[in-house]
């Protein structure tokens, strides 16, 4: 039986997975920031910022106070950016009951070291809690969600049981839940994809072609699994909803706030202009230099990801960061 659900933040996305386990009749709580944060979703019954017109289900609830919040929770969801997930982990820990299930749904990489929130959460967490750790990735653009729009995800964890709890709160008729054991390979995944819809955008900015863009997108698949493998990861991995599925709909879509940003730096914005005229974070751009500090101590090759972090922070123009792509040395494909 689940006795409640807790969101530990009111982003764009633990909103959206808030609304959708709510629908069912879960009870579910989203912490957030401040008593005045919540007062405002209770009251209102939507998040007017980020889902405007998206009325909450009778079970969703908001509250600033973290005990209130986390009490009682079967599940915790961590909906926080990679920049925020360890103070907000440190914040929620000590209320967390002692057999619940804490799921990372956040797809980045802290700086400057590069961990992966699931190794932030060990790190963090109780060691009673470790077996209840798990990650959730795949194509998941939280605007369709939200409306009903069929979805699938992967959970990933090293518990069968408790992954087969998570998998059981969260599946739904619209959101179909798969389960995996490879931790490491649904987090990168989830982090390192944002990196290649930057890219994506660089060629939709440019207008250089769907032949461009395609080739930009396998090339980066590659790169990712090259990284992935190297740090422990399985190579199917990528091949499927984390991974693959994933770049699809982030690298085609326009709701892809990572796809628009290099777009915009594509057609001559700084980083700076585009961050001021976002609400959201676009993970991509801290994920950049995370994934090419692992790249160094991994010994793998990432030209991708290292031109896309001069276009972002050194003014390389994504034009010639294309061409210097095209010009690198003749190899085999694999």
């Amino acid at each position: 039986m689940v006795n409640k659900v807790a969101i530990i933040g009111a982003t764009t996305w633990g909103t959206t997975l808030g609304i959708i386990l709510a629908r069912t009749g879960i009870p579910v709580t989203i912490l957030t920031r401040t008593s005045s944060e919540a007062d405002d979703l209770n009251s209102h019954r939507e998040h007017r910022r980020f889902l405007p017109s998206v009325t909450f289900p009778q079970s969703l609830v908001a509250s600033g106070d973290a005990a209130e919040a986390v009490g009682e929770a079967n599940l915790v969801i961590v909906a926080v950016p990679s920049d925020r997930f360890r103070a907000n982990l440190r914040e929620i820990k000590v209320f967390l009951p002692p057999d619940a299930a804490v799921l990372s749904v956040a797809k980045g990489l802290e700086m400057p070291g590069g961990k992966r929130m699931s190794q932030i959460m060990a790190a963090e967490l109780a060691p009673s809690l470790h077996p209840g750790i798990c990650v959730l990735s795949g194509p998941n653009l939280a605007q369709e969600i939200v409306q009903g729009k069929p979805a699938s995800t992967v959970i990933a964890g090293r518990d069968g049981d408790k992954l087969a709890e998570v998998q059981d709160i969260l599946m739904s008729p619209t959101f179909r839940v798969y389960t995996s054991q490879d931790v490491v390979g649904v987090e990168l995944g989830g982090a390192l994809k944002n990196i290649i819809a930057l890219g994506a955008g660089f060629a939709d900015g440019l207008e250089v072609g769907d032949n461009t863009k395609a080739a930009f997108i396998t090339r980066g698949l590659a790169e990712m699994t090259r990284l992935g493998v190297a740090a422990g990861a399985q190579p199917l991995t990528f091949a499927g909803l984390a991974g693959l599925g994933d770049i699809i709909a982030t690298c085609a879509s326009r709701l892809s706030r990572n796809r628009h940003v290099g777009e915009q730096l594509a057609k001559g914005k700084t980083w700076p202009e585009i961050r001021a005229s976002m609400d959201n974070v676009a993970e991509g751009v801290i994920t950049t230099g995370a994934a090419l500090k692992l790249a160094q101590e991994l010994d793998v090759e990432m030209p991708i990801a290292q031109v896309t972090q001069r276009v972002i922070f050194e003014g390389l123009p994504a034009k010639e960061a294309i061409a210097e792509l095209m010009s690198r040395p003749p190899r085999p494909e694999w």
